[in-house]
């Protein structure tokens, strides 16, 4: 079973930090790029931070210089170290994954559960 976890969520203070994990288990034969998205209520889910297979890196205006995401290619898992964080980042972070299965013949997408982040006083 493929799965993706994510892991690190939780509720801290304006200007706080989290860090993110996301772990991809199962059949895996290639990982192309990971991403986080977030959704916030009412709002629809957008891109956070993606990383490419090559380790290129893109970001959301509203968290570049704050949020830097990274990968462990030989264990492949994704972070997402974000600092100074605001109220307007509380949402609910998901992290995104393209698959290649040793039993598959393309890329697909993968999503984890998603993990709460609250930035409040």
């Amino acid at each position: 079973q493929v799965q993706l976890v994510e892991s690190g969520g939780g509720l801290v203070q304006p200007g706080g930090s989290l860090r993110l994990s996301c772990a991809a288990s199962g059949s895996i034969r290639s990982i192309n790029a990971m991403g986080w998205y977030r959704q916030a209520p009412g709002k629809q889910r957008e891109l956070v931070a993606r990383i490419s297979g090559v380790g290129s890196t893109s970001y959301e205006d509203s968290v570049k210089g704050r949020f830097t995401i990274s990968r462990n290619y030989a264990q492949n898992t994704a972070f997402l170290q974000m600092t100074s964080l605001k109220p307007e980042d509380t949402a609910v972070y998901y992290c995104h994954a393209g698959l290649l299965l040793y039993d598959g013949y393309r890329y697909e997408d993968y999503w984890g559960q998603g993990t709460q982040v609250t930035v409040s006083s």
